[in-house]
C-alpha cells in the first residue's frame, strides 16, 4: 500500500518551488532596497542597536568560555609535540577562520533571528502590515530592510568580538594558569595570523552567514501564518534552517577558501 499518492508528491514539489520563488522575490526586493534603506539610516542604526547590543553579552561571553577551553584543550595537545608556545597560533586560527563566524551566527540565529521572525509575524497577526498595505506604505522597505542590512552589518561586528574573547580566554588559561610564555604566545599570534586569508577569510564568512540568517528570520516571519500557532512556528523553522544552511555554507565558503 502506498503512504504517497504521485499528486501529493506533486503539490508538496508545487509548493517548495513557489516558497522558492517569494523568497527569491523578497531578497531581490530587499538587496534593492539599499539605496532607500539608507538614506532614513536612523532605521538602520535602532537595528544594528537592536541587534547587536542586546546580542552583545552572549556572544561575549560564549566566546571567552570557549576561548577557555581551546586554551585548555590545545596546550594538553600540543604538549605531546613540545610545541606549547604554539598554543597562541592555535587558538587564533581556530577562532578567526572557524568558530568565530560559525558560533557567533548559531547565537545569533538563536538570539537575534528567532526575535526578528516573532517580531514581523506578530506584527502580521496583528494586521499592521496588512493596515500599511493599505496606506500605499511598503511593508518590506519600511520594516524588513533595516532590519536586514542591520543583520548584515551587525554579524561580522559580532564575531570579531566573539573571536577577541576568545583568544583573551585562551591566554588567560594559556599563560596566566598554566604558564606559557606570554612573549611566545603574542608572538606565535603576530607571525602566523596572516590578515587577508585568514582575518579577511572569517569577515567573508561572517558577512554570507549575516545575509542568510537574517533573510531566513525575516522570511520566516514575513509569510507566518497570522496565528500564534504560526508564529510559533515559523520561529522554530528560523532557528532549525538558519542553523542548518549556517553549517553547510561553512564547508562550501571553507573548501572554496583553501582551493583558491
Amino acid at each position: 500500500m502506498s503512504w504517497y499518492k504521485p499528486s501529493d508528491v506533486g503539490l508538496a514539489t508545487r509548493s517548495k518551488l513557489a516558497d522558492l520563488g517569494l523568497g527569491a522575490r523578497l531578497f531581490w526586493r530587499l538587496f534593492t532596497s539599499f539605496k532607500a534603506t539608507f538614506a532614513r539610516s536612523s532605521l538602520v542604526r535602532d537595528q544594528i542597536h537592536f541587534l547587536g547590543n542586546y546580542s552583545l553579552a552572549i556572544i561575549a561571553v560564549s566566546g571567552l568560555f570557549v576561548g577557555f577551553v581551546f586554551g585548555l584543550q590545545g596546550y594538553y595537545t600540543l604538549q605531546r609535540y613540545g610545541s606549547t608556545e604554539a598554543l597562541g597560533l592555535l587558538v587564533t586560527l581556530s577562532l578567526v577562520r572557524e568558530l568565530g563566524p560559525v558560533v557567533t551566527a548559531l547565537l545569533f540565529a538563536g538570539r537575534a533571528g528567532t526575535s526578528l521572525t516573532a517580531e514581523i509575524g506578530l506584527m502580521k497577526a496583528g494586521e499592521q502590515i496588512s493596515v500599511m498595505d493599505m496606506m500605499a506604505v511598503d511593508p518590506v522597505q519600511r520594516i524588513l530592510a533595516p532590519r536586514f542590512w542591520a543583520g548584515v552589518i551587525t554579524m561580522p561586528l559580532l564575531a570579531a568580538v566573539f573571536s577577541t574573547m576568545g583568544i583573551l580566554g585562551g591566554w588567560v588559561v594559556g599563560v596566566l594558569m598554566i604558564g606559557v610564555d606570554g612573549g611566545a604566545f603574542w608572538s606565535q599570534v603576530q607571525g602566523g595570523v596572516d590578515v587577508w586569508k585568514d582575518v579577511g577569510n572569517g569577515i567573508i564568512k561572517s558577512l554570507v552567514f549575516g545575509f542568510t540568517v537574517t533573510f531566513i528570520a525575516l522570511y520566516e516571519g514575513y509569510e507566518a501564518l497570522a496565528t500564534p500557532e504560526g508564529v510559533s512556528s515559523a520561529t522554530t523553522r528560523t532557528v532549525v534552517v538558519a542553523s542548518l544552511s549556517v553549517l553547510g555554507l561553512d564547508f562550501i565558503l571553507t573548501a572554496m577558501m583553501f582551493t583558491i
